[in-house]
């Protein structure tokens, strides 16, 4: 079949593909994409991108907002959850979470990668009266967020996509610019963690710490979430020493034995 000049593929095989060519390409960009976008990237008619997306939308695999820009649907977050929910380090670190934001008080977050992007798929509330509750499975600015530039630091797929892709200024402390992006992704790797000084939220500091599997990979991050203005003097230092805590414990469960020198100095790189 041919239309506008172009060969279109009308096999079943084919249509299934193209289903997820749209999902995989629509994870990466959490703002939404026009169909005129999404026709270009995936090089299809505008015609058929739209009737696609349409489908998509009727089952709630993808929604359209009023500006008409198609990102992922709930349909689609909840597989994914399912999905990860599945995952060995979600059951594992779960009790250790709890006690964590316990301990700190403040709100504890489990982040994954599902493809090319970073989700929470687990949340703890702490004891604090003003929370941020921030939607499981909603995908993460990589450049902007504590756990999307810790996998981007370790990741060269999200390390690539996070250069390349759109990187909207969300607050004054947003960063921006490529150079102060690998810089940035460069601190992190030598200290062995993650810190969102108010750039995704203003007055929120977000402190994310890898956990990583038997094999050295990283796996997943935990994240904690706290008010700028609670932070006092030392504290932060004492949630970061309860969050490497609480991941030195899955991370044994996992499987993972530390190198003596991550048991004297509590530090840890991937292999």
């Amino acid at each position: 079949m041919r239309e506008n000049g172009r060969e279109v593929k009308t096999d079943q095989a084919d249509r299934f593909s193209r289903v997820f060519d749209v999902l995989e390409l629509l994870v990466g960009h959490p703002e939404g994409m026009t169909v005129t976008e999404v026709s270009k990237r995936l090089d299809l008619p505008t015609s058929s991108t739209h009737n696609l997306l349409q489908r998509m939308v009727g089952v709630d695999v993808v929604v359209v907002s009023e500006d008409l820009r198609y990102s992922i649907g709930p349909r689609a977050v909840r597989l994914a959850i399912r999905t990860v929910d599945g995952l060995e380090v979600r059951s594992v670190a779960l009790r250790y979470l709890e006690e964590l934001a316990r301990e700190t008080g403040e709100d504890v977050y489990l982040a994954v990668r599902i493809g090319r992007r970073v989700v929470y798929v687990e949340r703890l509330p702490g004891t604090r009266t003003v929370t941020v509750h921030i939607r499981l499975g909603q995908p993460l600015y990589l450049h902007a967020t504590a756990v999307g530039k810790l996998f981007a630091a370790y990741h060269p797929q999200l390390h690539q996509q996070l250069l390349s892709g759109p990187r909207p200024r969300l607050t004054e402390r947003t960063l921006v610019e490529p150079a102060d992006l690998e810089r940035e992704l460069g601190d992190i790797r030598a200290r062995g963690y993650s810190v969102s000084r108010e750039e995704a939220i203003p007055g929120i500091v977000g402190l994310a710490i890898p956990v990583y599997d038997a094999y050295g990979t990283l796996a997943a991050a935990i994240h904690v979430s706290a008010l700028k203005a609670d932070l006092e003097s030392g504290q932060e230092q004492d949630i970061l020493a309860a969050a490497r805590h609480a991941a030195a414990l899955i991370e044994a469960e996992l499987g993972r034995q530390p190198a003596p020198s991550e048991r004297s100095h509590g530090s840890r790189q991937p292999h």
